[in-house]
Parts: C-alpha cells; structure tokens; sequence
C-alpha cells in the first residue's frame, strides 16, 4: 500500500498539543488584555471623559495621516455640499 501523506503533513501528538496549548495561552492573556483595556475606559469615565470619543481618538492615531486628511477634506466637502457647516 502507497502512503498518500506526506511527510510535511504528519500529525504528531506532542506538537499539536504544543500548538493547542500555545493558542490556549495567548488566548487568556487577550482576555486579560481586553479586561485591562475595560477597567482603563472605566476609570477614565469616571473622572468624566467621554470613552466613545476616546476610542474614537484611539482609531484614528492608528491611521495613516494621508489617508485621515484626505478623509477629513472629503468629509468637509460633503458636509459643505449639503449645508451642514
């Protein structure tokens, strides 16, 4: 009989267990992240800011700034367009 797997393709039970184990990890310390990233919009909402804009402020500072410019002035053109300046 021809075996159809390929050597790359075996499955070893302590490496998948590795891999398992490693996702597993990663994902209690993004729980862990976010549950952070929770207590630090909290915290901040109580000394009275407003955590929407501060997530907001959080997006665009990842953004490229070419492209929030551009988006900006087309944002104004419409806005201007239909009056609302």
């Amino acid at each position: 009989m021809v075996d159809t797997v390929s050597d790359s393709y075996r499955v070893t039970g302590e490496e998948l267990r590795q891999f398992v184990e490693r996702f597993e990890r990663l994902e209690i310390e993004k729980k862990d992240i976010s549950d952070q990233q929770k207590e630090v919009m909290a915290e901040a909402k109580s000394r009275g800011y407003d955590t929407r804009i501060m997530r907001k402020i959080v997006s665009l500072r990842k953004r490229d700034l070419e492209d929030l410019a551009e988006e900006e002035a087309i944002l104004s053109m419409y806005k201007t367009a239909l009056g609302m300046n």
